[in-house]
């Protein structure tokens, strides 16, 4: 029986052009957010040079930038930054699905990974939790999945060489 072939993204990634955009809305959030990830890219090795940032309003206003990175072809993920806290008014159903919607359709149509990194949550204090203190940082997790997703799409990309 042959084996199967398994193909896996990692985080070593040599070389990368990554674009953030952050919104500004909830910024004491998306601060946190940002530092972590810019700090995880460092550490793995990009380089600064090589990250751009855009900051925008606010989550309804992420898919629009983020288009624009993807559309252009020059980067090789986009990290999508934002805190959306539900209030007392349906407005947070329609931000939260109508941004990871966009960006979800975004990465099918332009074949870049995008990574969605806007928390949506019920309070002040869940965001917080998700910025830095019990949960880690999403910020963090948003930059270690552009690796990843960038490290396996080169590799199913790459030329299959030998008798296939």
């Amino acid at each position: 029986m042959a084996e199967t072939n398994r193909i896996d993204g990692d985080l070593t990634v040599a070389q990368a052009k990554i674009a953030i955009v952050a919104g500004r809305f909830n910024d004491f959030i998306v601060e946190s957010l940002l530092r972590a990830a810019l700090d995880t890219l460092a550490r793995a090795g990009i380089a600064d040079g090589d990250i751009t940032v855009s900051h925008v309003p606010g989550a309804l206003e992420i898919p629009l930038a983020v288009q624009e990175y993807a559309a252009a072809g020059r980067q090789d993920a986009v990290i999508a930054l934002g805190a959306v806290i539900r209030g007392a008014t349906p407005h947070f159903d329609l931000v939260a699905g109508e941004s990871a919607r966009a960006l979800a359709g975004l990465a099918l149509a332009h074949s870049v990974p995008i990574i969605n990194g806007i928390l949506t949550t019920d309070t002040i204090e869940q965001a917080v939790e998700r910025a830095g203190t019990k949960a880690g940082n999403k910020g963090a997790d948003a930059a270690l999945a552009a690796l990843e997703m960038i490290s396996l799409l080169r590799k199913i990309r790459e030329p299959r060489t030998g008798g296939e």
